[in-house]
């Protein structure tokens, strides 16, 4: 009976299935009846696909380890390969605990020619470290290959190979021109089944995975997975949008997220590539914060935009006081800053000595400066010269949030000092020698002024010699010094603590706890709702926020 009824409960089970599949069928016929369109993929891409495998490559690399004290790992297959398991388990079983001296590790992903010359593109991740690169095309060749050039930031490499005969290639297209709902087809070696083709659309545009200092990721639901990493992600008219680089996958397969980097960001990379060997970006030298509702508020905003401009790198391209701390930066070279993250994409893709145009809002007004270019890869060795530990910074631009550090080109540890262009001018930061830029007439400040006062949950002082001493406040420091935070106040909740010296408010120098009364009173007589204040920590590390004051 067991023969028998088996096959019948499967019978059972594909009818239950087909009753399922002709209800959807039913429910979608009534969705179009009452006027929703039918979602149809394109017809065929066997077309297109066939011109361009062949110059779409497997990259297979390896690297010779050394096991530390002849006990490392055993061998390993290829990453993503379908007999990984059974060759691991193969292997657990036949060393039983016994290490060896050394030992290879493998791995394979994907690439394309994008000159019949033999260069190919592929992400860095999956060349790095290795010690031999092959090449296989879809014709069975393969090829030695050399490295021309990486770029870990946006995490692409150049590669070399020496043909017999010129190879098919594929060009960049305009990624800018793609929309969300845009079909587009992926070619690639997953789980080294090479030559793979898969097909979806574009998700989303412009997403931030926290991968590198420039993301701006095409996000597709066409599959990608382990060993599609370097692959092309093509339009409909077989050019080059996209190199898949991450996917998002609790089970390490495809669930439908894929990310790629664009070719606006990444033909531009390529190019130097091929050319220099390396990556030659343009340097602002500016450290930037995000510009939140309260911090626009307190500026005089119509809406949170831009780049609140925390620092200026000392020996940086805008050290000639051209952009200046306290300024948000709308524009650069006619492309609007819509948001943090935009500034050091635009800097960073700009040629090195490039004269452009910035709109800055400074003191409540718009206005346009001319500032001159730098070079990003200078930009360790300014900040080692005014000694930032914080690495290059952004398009110079460096973020005292560390949540988003990092030593590129773009917001990361904030150790910023105010601008020491400050000669001749009054109401600023003071400069890098500790001179401040507002006093009275006799360059002292008044008895009464110096009197603790208690504004906005905050317990201010004079900054003196006892003061610096009680919380280690570096010598180059000046304003008012914070000494109590009220818990549970608008102050409190925006991060300030004891030893946190106020700078600025709205963009003016405080020299006294009674100057910093004075200015919150005559804000809320303006009608403001917030006041924005520059924050110097204990070492100098510099920081903008909104305090509301209601």
């Amino acid at each position: 009976m067991a023969p028998t009824t088996r096959p019948t409960f499967r019978r059972s089970l594909a009818l239950l299935a087909g009753a399922a599949l002709l209800a959807n069928i039913g429910l979608a016929g009534s969705a179009t009846a009452q006027g929703t369109p039918p979602v149809n993929g394109p017809a065929s891409v066997a077309d297109l696909a066939e011109g361009l495998l062949d110059a779409v490559v497997n990259i297979s690399t390896s690297q010779n380890v050394k096991d530390d004290e002849g006990a490392g790992p055993a061998p390993r297959a290829p990453d993503g390969s379908p007999f990984q398991e059974f060759f691991n388990d193969f292997f657990n079983k036949q060393q039983g605990g016994k290490g060896g001296g050394n030992h290879n590790v493998s791995s394979l992903g994907s690439g394309f020619v994008i000159d019949p010359a033999g260069y190919i593109v592929t992400n860095n991740h999956v060349i790095e470290g290795a010690d031999d690169i092959e090449i296989n095309f879809a014709n069975g060749t393969k090829l030695k290959a050399k490295l021309i050039g990486t770029d870990t930031k946006t995490d692409l490499s150049v590669l070399k190979v020496e043909p017999k005969a010129p190879l098919k290639f594929v060009k960049f297209g305009d990624s800018s021109g793609m929309r969300i709902g845009d079909w587009v087809m992926a070619i690639g070696n997953p789980f080294g089944f090479g030559g793979s083709v898969t097909v979806g659309i574009i998700s989303g545009r412009g997403r931030n995975i926290n991968a590198g200092p420039y993301d701006n990721f095409i996000q597709t639901d066409a599959a990608i997975n382990k060993g599609n990493s370097g692959g092309p992600l093509f339009n409909m008219k077989g050019e080059v949008i996209g190199i898949n680089t991450a996917i998002i996958s609790p089970s390490g397969g495809s669930i439908g997220i894929g990310f790629s980097v664009p070719s606006e960001l990444a033909s531009g990379v390529v190019a130097q590539l091929r050319e220099y060997g390396e990556t030659r970006r343009g340097w602002l030298g500016v450290r930037i914060q995000p510009v939140t509702d309260d911090v626009a508020d307190s500026l005089g905003l119509d809406a949170a935009k831009g780049a609140l401009v925390a620092g200026v790198i000392k020996g940086g391209p805008v050290d000639n006081g051209s952009i200046k701390a306290g300024d948000v930066i709308l524009k650069f070279d006619g492309k609007a800053v819509n948001e943090m993250r935009d500034l050091p994409r635009v800097v960073a893709e700009s040629p090195v000595g490039k004269e452009v145009d910035v709109l800055v809002l400074r003191d409540g007004k718009e206005q346009t400066v001319k500032v001159t270019l730098g070079r990003l890869e200078d930009s360790d060795q300014a900040a080692a010269a005014s000694g930032d530990s914080g690495g290059s910074s952004d398009g110079g631009v460096i973020n005292p949030d560390p949540g988003e550090n990092d030593d590129m080109d773009e917001p990361d540890s904030g150790q910023a000092q105010p601008s020491p262009d400050n000669k001749g001018t009054e109401n600023k930061a003071p400069d890098a020698k500790g001179n401040q830029g507002q006093t009275d007439q006799q360059g002292q400040v008044a008895p009464d002024a110096a009197l603790p006062k208690n504004v906005l949950g905050l317990s201010l002082s004079l900054l003196n010699p006892d003061i610096r001493k009680t919380f280690n406040i570096a010598e180059s420091v000046e304003g008012v010094v914070v000494t109590e935070v009220t818990p549970g106040s608008a102050a409190a909740e925006k991060g300030l603590k004891p030893g946190d010296v106020i700078v600025e408010v709205a963009q003016e120098f405080m020299k006294s706890p009674d100057a910093v009364a004075a200015k919150v009173q005559s804000l809320k007589q303006e009608g403001r709702r917030n006041a924005q204040m520059m924050i110097a920590a204990a070492n100098g590390d510099l920081r903008f926020i909104a305090v509301p004051m209601e």
